[in-house]
């Protein structure tokens, strides 16, 4: 049965859940095991090539989570709003509902208490939200380490709170201090996934292509590599290259023929 957004609560402190992001087709559904698929942002700078999530647009959002959709996985599809998609009630409305109807399950949106209304409005519009504190790429000027600063920890704690109340299902919590991460996991009732904050986050969330090894422009650190796809896949290309280059490729296992006696026709025909 696919997961719903009700699984994901109920998994908090009961056994930890496992994010990808998606944004196509074949690799959601090479992705089928995680909980959820998060058709993130992070689709601008892994597929689109910018150079952060800023230039990422409704129409791509829409174009990527209907093509993880069609690949009609058991997981949770959770979408991005992209920059200047939820910047008014209305707006945020209006945008959650594209992205339902291109098939995401839940949207996620970045901010605490600038956004908290916003966040309210589209719960009550019945689409469920997942929230994003800590480092939020955005609107960050520059990708570092949160929450190092007791002062900071005590406001991401209450942004924590107060996206709790507005009616969040889970939060995603991007490079936070695992000390800062553990207490707002252990303060809030809704499950908290960690990107680069630690183990103690009630799941876990990476860039699929991050993890594969296929990405290499960007290198965090908190993105462990159970594969290095990069090199595999140059070396396979550089093979196919050499093949066709010395004809030895297409081989005969490869090749469609004519039955003799056509050919013969075809001589003819042709002179």
């Amino acid at each position: 049965m696919p997961n719903t957004v009700n699984d994901i609560i109920q998994m908090k402190s009961r056994e930890k859940i496992t994010v990808l992001t998606g944004y196509d087709s074949t690799m959601a559904t090479l992705c089928d095991k995680v909980d959820v698929i998060l058709v993130g942002d992070s689709a601008g700078m892994v597929m689109l090539g910018y150079d952060d999530t800023r230039d990422v647009t409704m129409d791509d959002m829409i174009r990527f989570t209907t093509a993880v959709k069609n690949a009609k996985t058991d997981s949770l599809i959770v979408a991005d709003l992209p920059i200047n998609s939820y910047e008014n009630e209305d707006s945020a409305i209006t945008n959650s509902k594209r992205l339902v109807q291109a098939g995401a399950h839940a949207v996620k949106l970045e901010g605490g208490k600038k956004i908290a209304d916003i966040i309210k409005a589209v719960v009550d519009s019945g689409i469920p939200v997942m929230g994003h504190l800590g480092l939020l790429p955005q609107t960050a000027e520059k990708y570092s380490v949160q929450a190092k600063k007791s002062s900071d920890a005590v406001n991401l704690l209450e942004d924590a709170k107060i996206l709790e109340k507005a009616g969040v299902f889970s939060i995603v919590f991007e490079m936070v201090t695992r000390d800062v991460a553990k207490i707002i996991t252990e303060s809030v009732k809704v499950p908290t996934i960690g990107i680069g904050s630690g183990i103690n986050c009630d799941g876990q969330v990476l860039v699929v292509h991050d993890m594969l090894g296929m990405f290499e422009k960007i290198k965090p650190k908190f993105a462990k590599r159970y594969l290095n796809l990069s090199e595999d896949i140059r070396n396979a290309i550089n093979s196919y290259v050499k093949d066709v280059k010395e004809e030895k490729f297409p081989e005969e296992e490869h090749t469609f023929s004519m039955e003799k006696e056509e050919l013969d026709k075809l001589e003819k025909a042709i002179g």
